[in-house]
């Protein structure tokens, strides 16, 4: 593949629905080794991947149906459907990553858990994903099974949008000796554990100590993940582009400790003085590693971006109005999909 292909001179629609020229220094321009471009019509074949838990019963047949769709349209399809287990970068092959390193578009099937694993296997190598929603919310799995069709439909006409999103790096050093490391696209949680007494953060922020946070446990989330964890222990939603980190205190035990938000350009450190027998670093809902005395554990925006395909018909806020029910009357639209985690 040709990695040098860049967009011709157009006015494309930006993540906040401003227009701008192409030549804009703040357009974002097509990922590396991947030849979609908004406002451009697909005109060569594309290499697409499809990739899905297999544990879930629909995720075969509408996987078979989305290949003979793209097959039939002339473009090159490649598909893994694996257990959960599978996604791990460090038991991946060689051939197994390519699928997605290689891949022009790689289409998601299952939850935003799978969205989550998948951004993590692709690891420092994004590649644009479009996620068809298997599970519950759905907030990166967008799209219902009944919407593949027209999104294709959009992406091929060049109707869509490539929002990226911030990820970040989660490095645990232990007498100044980096124990563990980790890509993320949502948050890291430091958790108290057993046996649940209280349990002692230090934010450093640029090697200044903010404040010492005394609870159940510290979320340090990006905007995307803002509607995951930090929002079910009552921390804000933050709009999804903006490069930020929110840090929600879990059941403070000082009433003044309230969730705060900044750039993403400060150095962060969080200081663990005297942890439980089963306190941990959690980043996306694994486990990185159970945490000691002295530990620290650094948060920093990471180089790679996250990029999700949105079209005209699914924006910021009606994702959010469809999935929250903003207004009281307004229903999922994939509540006919029986619940289950994916």
């Amino acid at each position: 593949m040709n990695n040098s292909w860049s967009c011709p001179q157009v006015s494309i629609l930006m993540a906040d629905d401003t227009k701008l020229s192409s030549t804009d220094a703040s357009t974002p321009q097509p990922m590396t080794g991947s030849r979609l471009c908004p406002g451009n019509p697909v005109t060569e074949s594309l290499r697409i991947a499809v990739v899905g838990p297999e544990e879930v019963l629909e995720t075969k047949p509408l996987a078979n149906e989305i290949q003979n769709l793209l097959t039939a349209l002339g473009h090159d399809v490649e598909t893994m459907l694996a257990a959960r287990t599978a996604w791990d970068p460090s038991l991946k092959k060689e051939s197994a990553s390519n699928i997605t390193h290689d891949a022009d578009l790689v289409i998601v099937l299952g939850g935003d858990g799978s969205i989550l694993r998948t951004a993590r296997w692709m690891g420092y190598q994004q590649t644009p994903v479009l996620g068809v929603n298997l599970g519950r919310l759905g907030f990166l799995a967008d799209f219902s099974p009944n919407e593949v069709g027209m999104a294709i439909s959009e992406l091929i006409a060049g109707r869509f949008r490539l929002v990226e999103h911030m990820m970040f790096e989660t490095c645990v050093l232990r007498e100044n000796e980096m124990v563990a490391s980790d890509l993320g696209l949502n948050e890291t949680s430091l958790l108290a554990g057993p046996p649940f007494s209280l349990f002692e953060v230090e934010l450093h922020v640029d090697d200044e100590l903010a404040t010492i946070y005394r609870g159940d446990g510290l979320i340090i989330s990006t905007p995307v993940g803002s509607t995951a964890y930090n929002m079910s222990a009552g921390g804000p939603i933050v709009r999804k582009s903006l490069e930020a980190f929110i840090f929600t205190p879990l059941n403070p035990h000082t009433l003044t400790h309230r969730t705060v938000i900044d750039t993403a350009s400060r150095n962060y450190s969080l200081v663990i003085p005297s942890p439980n027998n089963g306190s941990s670093c959690v980043v996306d809902g694994r486990l990185l590693l159970s945490l000691k005395a002295g530990d620290k554990v650094r948060i920093s925006r990471a180089k790679p971006k996250f990029c999700l395909i949105e079209t005209n018909q699914h924006g910021y806020y009606s994702t959010l109005r469809d999935k929250l029910a903003w207004g009281g009357d307004i229903q999922n639209t994939s509540s006919e999909i029986e619940c289950r985690e994916v």
